[in-house]
């Protein structure tokens, strides 16, 4: 298959780990880069042989098909319109966008335009997350009943050097931490129907940390401890807790409980880790050997995943249902806890297909 050519618009702190990982992928030709500050991405171009370029001359380039953006997530939207307007598929980072109606917005253009949007998380292509919807869908633990999700910390003020717009509106820990929770949980017990919560901010100030802003201060904009209950569409209950609030805490990343048996799921912000179940009758957990590949660190195989699609006319797993779902949800858990009162969603999506279980490295073809 020929490859799809790749523009990354966005030279940050994320940005390295997609271009290693984009340069193993065979549906992928990572060709440019490009960044407000060129000198950022001039040296991202020198260092993995691509061109550096304006946002606006990356745009015009009509042999790039996808916009990879990764830029911080108050530019998502800007910039994906502007990628889509332009012809070019888009794939961003999370979130989606900020709001639901510029979400909304690029899946309406990208219908329009005849293109594709995708979005991370991609960690749910991962051999510990599809191990765990092979368990599922295999009927291991039977109908789903409930399912837990737990992140927590202290924050990125300490170690992250612009951990500015982890506070601002579009930030806070769940919409840092919450796409990959909820993408995983919808890949595993499917859409979400009504949520309820409650939310807080405990610091209303945060002081930076990190060498280059030590000592500055952060002024709160979002909460950062919110916790609440999902009613999936099949009739199961979730429980979450997101918070930038905690030191430290001994609960699971996300367990699953059905009516034969229980899952341990891995941790959803990698893509590989141990995975545990335990059925009706056994005395202990038991754990299970990966079903999948791609347990490494493997961030870009939505985007190959979605340069598939391009190429064969198939939906793309990471796709912009999908990642307007966990938008829509994530509003939604603010949503209830300001207006006091539980909120029924408006979007749904499919589950994910799974992957195949003999995928070749590299390669994302079925």
């Amino acid at each position: 298959m020929k490859p799809a050519k790749v523009g990354i618009i966005g030279c940050g702190n994320i940005s390295g780990i997609y271009c290693q990982n984009a340069k193993k992928l065979q549906a992928l030709e990572l060709v440019a880069c490009a960044d407000l500050i060129h000198e950022r991405a001039q040296a991202k171009a020198d260092e993995h042989g691509i061109k550096a370029l304006s946002v606006e001359e990356l745009l015009r380039e009509p042999e790039i098909e996808i916009a990879l953006n990764l830029t911080i997530p108050n530019a998502h939207f800007e910039v994906a319109l502007a990628a889509l307007e332009a012809g070019k598929g888009v794939y961003n980072e999370k979130p989606l966008a900020i709001k639901r109606e510029e979400g909304k917005r690029l899946l309406e253009v990208a219908k329009r335009k005849g293109v594709l949007v995708g979005g991370a998380p991609d960690t749910f292509l991962g051999g510990g997350i599809q191990t765990c919807r092979k368990l599922i869908d295999d009927g291991w633990v039977g109908e789903p009943v409930a399912a837990t999700a737990f992140w927590g910390g202290h924050g990125h003020e300490r170690w992250h050097p612009d951990p500015e717009f982890f506070y601002k509106p579009g930030g806070g820990p769940m919409f840092d931490m919450g796409p990959y929770y909820l993408t995983a949980l919808v890949t595993l017990v499917g859409p979400v129907k009504t949520v309820a919560s409650s939310a807080r901010i405990t610091f209303s100030e945060r002081t930076i940390t990190s060498q280059a802003k030590f000592g500055q201060t952060i002024k709160v904009e979002t909460p950062t401890h919110i916790t609440g209950t999902l009613e999936f569409a099949n009739g199961a209950i979730g429980t979450m807790l997101t918070s930038f609030d905690v030191w430290a805490h001994t609960l699971p990343h996300i367990e699953l409980h059905g009516t034969t048996g229980s899952l341990r799921v891995p941790d959803p912000n990698q893509f590989g880790g141990p995975v545990f179940v335990r059925r009706a009758g056994a005395q202990d957990w038991t754990q299970v050997p990966h079903t999948h590949g791609y347990a490494e660190q493997n961030r870009s195989i939505g985007v190959a995943d979605m340069a598939y699609a391009i190429r064969t006319g198939r939906k793309h797993r990471a796709n912009g249902a999908l990642t307007y779902h966990v938008l829509d949800i994530m509003h939604a858990f603010l949503d209830s806890s300001r207006e006091r009162k539980h909120v029924d969603l408006a979007s749904t999506c499919e589950r994910p297909k799974p992957l195949p279980m003999d995928l070749m490295p590299g390669s994302l073809d079925e």
